[in-house]
């Protein structure tokens, strides 16, 4: 496996602007949330390292849980369009406060499908807390209520993003050098 700086472009959010963003999630959601049965549910693999920082923020009490969806076939590169759930929630979100914490929204699509899915299941309220919205891109329509940054339409990685599952445990969200590696349609 190559080393992360030969397929770095450049830093678009480096740490601590990274960790200042979140402590400031953390605070809006407390806020808002006072009061309330809240649930993250983490949306995996990308959302952990967001979820474990932001969760870290919250003065509020909250209970967390994962799905893992796939939009992906193995080996392929760009989006099927058809989500599929390889891990669902263990905690039942009925009459529950639930916000949805994501690494990135880009088309929209997966998670469009997963707050339909989830909506099904009856929760109070169901919010997005997305740590990256690549806006340019969007083909679905997705509210998102807690957004960490807005980028560019580039191949991002590091921060709980991955290039072929390896580079998740940067501490910043870098572009990937498209000389040298190419990206997902």
């Amino acid at each position: 496996m190559q080393d992360y700086r030969e397929l770095l472009a450049e830093i678009i959010i480096p740490e601590k602007e990274l960790q200042a963003r979140i402590r400031e999630l953390g605070k809006e959601i407390s806020q808002d949330y006072q009061g309330k049965d809240l649930l993250l549910i983490c949306i995996l693999r990308g959302g952990v390292m967001f979820l474990t920082d932001l969760m870290r923020t919250l003065t509020v009490p909250h209970n967390i849980d994962f799905m893992a969806v796939s939009s992906y076939g193995s080996g392929v590169r760009q989006s099927s369009g058809q989500v599929r759930i390889t891990l669902d929630l263990t905690t039942s979100i009925e009459g529950r406060d639930v916000l949805l914490v994501e690494d990135i929204i880009d088309s929209g699509h997966t998670i469009a499908s997963v707050i339909d899915l989830l909506n099904t299941r009856r929760p109070h309220s169901l919010r997005v807390c997305a740590l990256l919205d690549k806006a340019e891109r969007r083909e679905a329509e997705v509210p998102i209520h807690y957004c960490g940054f807005v980028i560019p339409n580039k191949f991002v990685f590091g921060y709980g993003l991955d290039i072929d599952e390896y580079y998740r445990n940067l501490p910043f969200i870098g572009v990937v050098r498209p000389d040298k590696y190419l990206a997902p349609e």
